[in-house]
């Protein structure tokens, strides 16, 4: 099986919108196509940005809750990497490179330009689209 790291703002995104590309791919994990990988600085990332008072129209506190509380009970946990500056011009795509190295996953999924412009990383860097379809074959 696949195993992943996805961006704390891809799964953002599938959060906040029932329809797209990063909904399909939380689908596809919630369906137990591929293994999500996380570590506790990913999910309070996410957590904290959800939390945020600009999404509460997309979703309640109590909502944010579960849905954290739902990738917690599903994903494989992995501890959180040791630092590594300079990997990307981003401090935070640096954590999850780092992230995504240290669990050997096989790919780390990211919409963010300062991590899909990265070619010659390993795990594989893509977007959510090329992921989904990889992923299905």
């Amino acid at each position: 099986m696949l195993r992943a790291v996805i961006d704390p703002g891809v799964l953002l995104s599938a959060r906040l919108a029932s329809a797209g590309t990063p909904a399909q791919l939380y689908a596809r994990w919630v369906a137990g196509e591929f293994e999500l990988v996380v570590c506790s600085h990913l999910l309070a990332e996410l957590d904290s940005v959800l939390g945020r008072p600009k999404f509460g129209r997309y979703a309640s506190l109590e909502e944010v809750d579960r849905y954290v509380a739902g990738l917690r009970a599903g994903v494989s946990t992995v501890p959180d990497p040791a630092p590594s500056p300079g990997l990307t011009r981003d401090p935070a795509g640096d954590h999850l490179v780092a992230l995504a190295r240290s669990a050997g996953v096989d790919y780390l999924v990211a919409g963010d330009a300062d991590l899909t412009v990265l070619m010659d990383v390993v795990p594989l860097v893509c977007s959510p689209a090329p992921f989904l379809a990889r992923s299905a074959s």
